[in-house]
């Protein structure tokens, strides 16, 4: 870090704590050279996840989005709120820690399909339908005939 005093690059950090709910440190520095205190702000670099759509498009990673979709495949069944925000952050971290910026909207979808049948498979079934856009009740029937014998 350089001295906004004397330009110099050689300073002892005196004090640091986080601001902001812990987004932000906020570091209390003192020259080494000129002796002047000064206070610097450390933030992590965001950049934000896009999804490429099926289209090609390419949008901002929402998770406000997945959680409709997910409240509408899990409507009247046993499966709370907290739970599927769970099940989103464990995938938006799945996606992070893979160092990608850009991911297609195919893999979140396997994603929260592969926890989802864990967690509820009548949901499973139904956020599939939509996902995978089941034409007719005969691919209806070979998902859930796929999903039987897994068990």
């Amino acid at each position: 870090m350089r001295c906004p005093f004397c330009n110099t690059d050689s300073d002892k950090v005196i004090n640091s704590r986080p601001t902001d709910e812990g987004i932000t440190i906020r570091r209390r520095r003192e020259c080494l050279n000129c002796k002047k205190r000064y206070t610097t702000f450390e933030k992590v670099d965001n950049i934000p996840l896009r999804v490429i759509k099926k289209d090609k498009s390419r949008e901002i990673f929402d998770k406000d989005k997945i959680l409709k979709g997910l409240l509408k495949a899990c409507e009247k069944r046993p499966v709370s709120t907290s739970e599927l925000e769970n099940l989103i952050y464990e995938i938006e971290m799945q996606v992070l820690n893979s160092m990608e910026r850009e991911i297609n909207s195919q893999i979140i979808g396997e994603l929260i399909m592969e926890k989802l049948k864990i967690m509820d498979e009548v949901s499973y079934v139904r956020f599939a339908s939509v996902y995978r856009q089941f034409k007719d009740i005969q691919t209806f029937m070979k998902e859930i005939e796929k999903l039987s014998k897994e068990k």
